[in-house]
């Protein structure tokens, strides 16, 4: 190889037009008589004013000069082994040593990977792609890789390179991804890609396989270990790994983190994580800062605790731009946001809530993405990541845009994201955001205004099989885990497996019920014998779907009012109400949903930007609704019969669904165990009932093990006195009856006694 290199050559690195410039850049073997005598070592120092390379082993520094430009810098070596040399740069008065990145050839993603990736089915692309802390050659640094097939030329940005994008250009190899190995990089080094169109505009990326970010409004990708933290959750893992969750109780706490509550920022402006990370505060408040997730532990876990829930569903907690998109509209998608603190951080509060027995969903949004510059949008200088059609690619209603799940390198990018949460954060199940807006081309579309698919429908096929392929592999590695969808149309086999057909989700929301439960709550009791179908209707079509039943976030903003505030009548008859729904939600079959400030009634609609009303807790009314839920939810999950046949038939009887004139129904939740069944009534006006009969299918002692309206919840404390022994008179084509009192807007729940009726027996 020769030593010297024509002008043309050197342009290219100087000009950053050259898509391998470790044929130009680091050491190359000078071989005569086809041994090698020597090395010409190359590189292109665009702020240096003179250079060194420097041999450690030999303790010797080898002067190098000017080549075609006052920055590209040569020097030969008469030596046939070279080893690990370093570079010495002369800038001004900065004098520093480094090692030559160019002098790292080897490549992190094997033919294997690079071919995976191609066909869409490397499942943990993440461990390729992105920025890895490696070690080559003996040397400590960080592996970058990033797909950018349509880019003319990709650099590294950072700090270390005083964000030039002339210093650090990178080698397009297989498939369109772009590699460098740059020594001496740590954790916590921020960076950027800097992507060159063939037009020659540029582009400054944060990476879309980076582990952590900057706290907003900054948008680096920040160098991450993700295989550091030491977890301490091992029981509930394999606990989780051996469970069947459509037969266990799930009651999910729905949380956005950012608005749950704050701190005071003038106590602690600068609190420090517990990997020692400042935290930064919220700009829109200046008197207060957002909780930590080692503040959360102390706070969150207790009270969701206290409370019963099972689980806690946070919105997206990957990193997005504006906290006003509730996290929705995600730039980092591998990377937790950093408004809490960093991702060793989140471990920590995820490992906690395993420890307290309590789940951890998290929402995942694969259906859109934002169009802000950093991000994914127009990622290569084309549309990459996204159609380029605009009848295909964009979403007017949210100004985003939507993925080509067509493409098998964006198909692989979002169901390793998916499995990503599972293997590093130890999460236990996804709510998948709009999948209604994903399954339609035709979404939010008027006519003219998008594309057909081959058959001239309006499926998204491709989407289809991308939601198949992630919950069929989601199942495959993480068994006992959950995958919710929001999906409000009538889209059949939504949660039933891939192998019928069905799209592989283990539930979906049941949007129906809850649109019919709120209207039905919201008129006047008067009214409400005149839609006795909002309460029954859900029944005729429940089991054809793994429904969970959800009262959530998008229910209280945009002028909806908060739950209170949708129920009539005077402030007792709207605690009554509110106690009066969630009791019935409880009751009926299906998994539970509800959202953060509906547990101790909170007046205001959810508003991000503040804490919850959480000094409505020194008013009775609020503290007695909270200690509903806490019993409500201590009640669900003690009795198998609410919950381990959900999605049965034989789990659910109606008792009587058709006395109208009272609003009143009352049904029979059955568990596995045959001798496992409750009687629920429910009276849904102010109007009490003295004598009220209904027909039960064992005779003997009715333990009444729920009045949701008791005295200690507010509530007027009518009653059974405890329970009530059966009459030999069949009723409603049952064998027995029950002679009871119905309070006013109240659930009751009530259970055999065996104990207690055995006892009767023997006595008699």
């Amino acid at each position: 190889m020769s030593s010297t290199l024509a002008p043309e050559q050197v342009n290219q690195i100087v000009n950053n037009l050259h898509q391998n410039p470790f044929e130009i850049l680091g050491a190359h073997p000078l071989e005569q008589n086809g041994k090698i005598k020597s090395w010409v070592v190359r590189a292109y120092l665009p702020k240096a004013d003179s250079a060194w390379v420097v041999c450690p082993e030999e303790r010797t520094e080898y002067p190098m000069h000017v080549e075609h430009n006052s920055h590209f810098f040569v020097c030969i070596i008469e030596t046939p082994q070279l080893g690990n040399y370093q570079l010495r740069i002369k800038q001004g008065d900065r004098d520093r040593v480094i090692y030559d990145p160019y002098a790292f050839d080897s490549p992190h993603l094997s033919d294997v990977d690079i071919h995976l990736f191609a066909e869409g089915n490397h499942h943990r692309i993440y461990e390729k792609l992105g920025a890895h802390l490696t070690t080559l050659d003996g040397v400590a640094g960080v592996y970058f890789a990033i797909w950018a097939p349509n880019a003319r030329n990709v650099s590294i940005l950072g700090d270390f390179n005083s964000w030039d994008g002339r210093e650090h250009q990178m080698r397009k190899s297989g498939n369109g991804i772009w590699e460098l190995f740059i020594p001496e990089l740590t954790v916590g080094t921020a960076y950027k890609y800097e992507i060159k169109n063939w037009e020659g505009h540029i582009y400054e990326k944060s990476d879309p396989y980076g582990f952590h970010q900057e706290v907003r409004p900054k948008t680096a990708s920040i160098v991450a270990d993700l295989d550091k933290y030491q977890w301490q959750d091992s029981d509930w893992m394999e606990r989780r790994r051996n469970s069947e969750p459509l037969n266990q109780p799930v009651s999910v706490y729905e949380i956005h983190l950012g608005s749950w509550m704050h701190a005071a920022y003038s106590d602690t402006p600068q609190l420090l994580s517990g990997a020692g990370e400042p935290v930064a505060v919220s700009e829109w408040n200046e008197d207060a800062r957002f909780l930590t997730y080692y503040e959360l532990v102390d706070k969150l876990i207790p009270y969701v605790k206290e409370l019963g829930y099972t689980h806690i569903e946070v919105l997206p907690i990957a990193e997005h731009p504006f906290d006003g998109s509730w996290g929705y509209q995600v730039t980092g998608y591998y990377a937790p946001t950093s408004r809490y603190g960093n991702p060793e951080d989140l471990m920590y509060f995820i490992d906690k809530c395993h420890q307290n027995d309590i789940g951890v969903i998290v929402d995942w949004v694969p259906g859109h993405f934002p169009k802000d510059g950093h991000g994914l949008a127009f990622f290569d200088g084309t549309h990459l990541y996204e159609h380029a059609d605009p009848r295909q690619g964009e979403h007017k209603e949210w100004g985003t845009l939507v993925f080509n799940y067509s493409r098998n390198e964006v198909r692989n990018f979002l169901i390793a994201n998916a499995l990503f949460w599972f293997d590093k954060y130890h999460i236990d199940g996804i709510r998948v955001d709009a999948v209604a807006s994903m399954l339609y081309l035709n979404y939010a579309r008027e006519d003219g205004e998008w594309i057909a698919n081959e058959y001239g429908g309006a499926e998204n096929l491709e989407a289809v099989e991308f939601l198949r392929h992630v919950n069929s592999l989601l199942f495959s590695y993480f068994p006992g885990t959950l995958s919710i969808a929001e999906e409000s149309t009538a889209w059949p086999m939504v949660s039933w497996p891939t192998y019928t057909g069905g799209l592989g989700f283990n539930l979906k929301w049941n949007m129906g019920w809850m649109h019919d439960n709120l209207d039905y709550f919201s008129m006047d009791a008067w009214f409400r014998q005149f839609h006795q179908n909002n309460l029954t209707f859900s029944m005729w079509y429940h089991h054809s779907e793994n429904y969970m039943l959800a009262l959530s976030h998008d229910e209280i903003v945009h002028g909806k009012s908060n739950i209170i505030g949708k129920v009539p009548g005077d402030e007792w008859q709207k605690f009554a109400n509110i106690r009066a729904l969630f009791s019935y939600m409880f009751a009926h079959p299906g998994k539970k949903t509800m959202f953060m400030s509906m547990e101790f009634g909170q007046w205001n609609e959810w508003n991000v930007w503040t804490d919850l009303d959480w000094n409505l807790l020194q008013y009775d009314p609020h503290k007695q609704l909270k200690q509903f839920f806490s019993d409500l939810n201590g009640m669900y999950k003690a009795q198998p019969a609410l919950y381990d046949r959900d999605f049965e038939e034989p789990g659910f009887d109606w008792i009587d669904c058709s006395d109208n004139n009272h609003s009143v129904v009352s049904f029979l939740r059955r568990g596995k165990n045959p001798n496992e069944f409750l009687v629920i009534v429910c009276n849904f006006t102010p109007q009490p009932h003295s004598h009220y009969r209904i027909g039960v299918p064992e005779a003997g002692y009715y333990d009444e093990l729920f009045n949701s309206d008791a005295g200690k919840y507010g509530g007027s404390n009518m009653g059974n006195m405890g329970g009530k022994w059966t009459d030999e008179w069949s009723f409603h084509n049952l064998p027995y009856s029950l002679d009871l009192c119905l309070p006013p807007l109240a659930v009751m729940v009530f259970k055999l006694d065996r104990v207690k009726t055995e006892k009767a027996i023997q006595g008699s």
